[in-house]
């Protein structure tokens, strides 16, 4: 069967909207960017494959679709802001076999202005075809929140930032079959800058909890019973947890650049929550020391290393540092994952405990970063010698909190 979707960058954006578009019943194309690639599970793969989804067997496969969508992944560069290396590798393998009336589609995390001023070039001088006249070029925001149950590409409503009216309508057109909604931007620009917005929005009022978080902390004030009362006004308030770090895909850094357009509250925010894995060593520190002892030959248990629960991606997950401030201290640091079979920190294997209980029993302190939903946290905060809770998950008083 014929695809009629390329979905080129089989990432942590590209195979939901794969997913989605397999679901939605679009023959679809995967095609890699690289050797990152997000996971499923051997069922979701059954099912792709029995609804139409298949890989490129080479990218002369690229030039048979209607439709193309880059999703390759952008990890922050030595500027701070999004490498585009993977964006345009992609770009140039599509642009030597793009036919006239095809619609591309770029979704992954850019700065404003990437689409008009470094994508479209790529593709015009590797194509010999012009945007907006012989193929539509749009932008539009990977709205991905992995494991999220009660959101899937079926109900988020999807932005839309063409070149031209022309390539917006050919774009929303394409989303039509896989959402229930389409908003249409003025264009492209205005369509990456939402990325811009929703991501700093989120990395900005998790830096204002973090903040919150130390602060009552040292006031004495349970910061979780001040979030559970006040989520109960109904306007002007959004909740937002502290946690030992932000992790994930999306650049918490300020995509706009550099200064007079860097956004200050960004790169303040940035700084607040880069500092969270070094607190949360701190308090680990304190607790040890309050209770007689030390850093320095603890044994310490660290649950959940993962950037978010029930997945198994560690993509700049707060763990790693924390484990590795835990081993410069002199700790002996051995973790548990039901994701994660086997980690190394520092090049060098972190010990992986079977049984989490009896592992906890013997640790003299038990860190939870991350909430998995395979965690009994009432048995454990009963079993573990010393618990911090990063995640505010356990019962009231069965554990220290963040």
């Amino acid at each position: 069967m014929p695809a009629d979707l390329a979905v080129i960058g089989l990432g942590p954006y590209g195979l939901p909207l794969a997913q989605a578009a397999v679901a939605a019943g679009i023959p679809t194309l995967g095609y890699r960017t690289g050797p990152e690639a997000g996971s499923l599970t051997p069922a979701e793969l059954r099912r792709m494959l029995a609804g139409g989804f298949r890989t490129a067997a080479g990218p002369a496969e690229l030039g048979r679709v209607r439709t193309a969508v880059i999703c390759a992944p952008t990890p922050p560069g030595a500027d701070g802001g999004p490498d585009l290396a993977q964006v345009e590798a992609a770009a140039r393998t599509l642009a030597a076999h793009l036919r006239p009336h095809t619609t591309v589609i770029l979704e992954s995390p850019v700065r404003p202005g990437t689409t008009e001023d470094f994508l479209r070039p790529v593709l015009e001088h590797g194509s010999g075809l012009r945007a907006g006249r012989d193929f539509h070029l749009a932008y539009s925001p990977s709205r991905v929140d992995p494991g999220n149950r009660d959101f899937t590409p079926a109900n988020i409503p999807k932005v839309i930032g063409g070149l031209t009216p022309a390539c917006t309508e050919s774009a929303a057109a394409f989303y039509g079959r896989l959402t229930d909604k389409v908003v249409r931007a003025r264009g492209p620009r205005e369509a990456e800058t939402v990325q811009l917005l929703e991501t700093n929005f989120r990395h900005v009022n998790i830096a204002l909890v973090n903040e919150m978080s130390v602060l009552c902390h040292d006031l004495g004030v349970d910061l979780w019973d001040v979030i559970r009362c006040a989520e109960t006004k109904p306007f002007g308030f959004q909740t937002f947890r502290p946690g030992p770090g932000v992790g994930g895909h999306s650049v918490p850094q300020d995509l706009t650049g550099r200064a007079p357009h860097a956004l200050r509250m960004v790169e303040l925010a940035q700084r607040v929550n880069s500092q969270m894995p070094r607190y949360v060593v701190q308090r680990a520190a304190a607790l040890l020391n309050e209770h007689g002892k030390s850093a320095r030959g603890a044994r310490v248990l660290l649950l959940g290393v993962t950037y978010k629960a029930d997945l198994a991606d560690r993509q700049a997950a707060p763990a790693e540092e924390i484990a590795t401030r835990l081993v410069s201290m002199g700790a002996a640091v051995s973790y548990h994952d039901p994701h994660v079979p086997s980690w190394s920190v520092l090049d060098r294997p972190v010990p992986r405990v079977d049984s989490l209980y009896e592992a906890a029993a013997d640790a003299d302190l038990t860190i939870l970063l991350q909430q998995h939903r395979t965690y009994d946290l009432q048995g454990l905060s009963v079993k573990a010698q010393l618990l911090l809770d990063t995640r505010g998950a356990t019962p009231t008083g069965a554990a220290h909190r963040l």
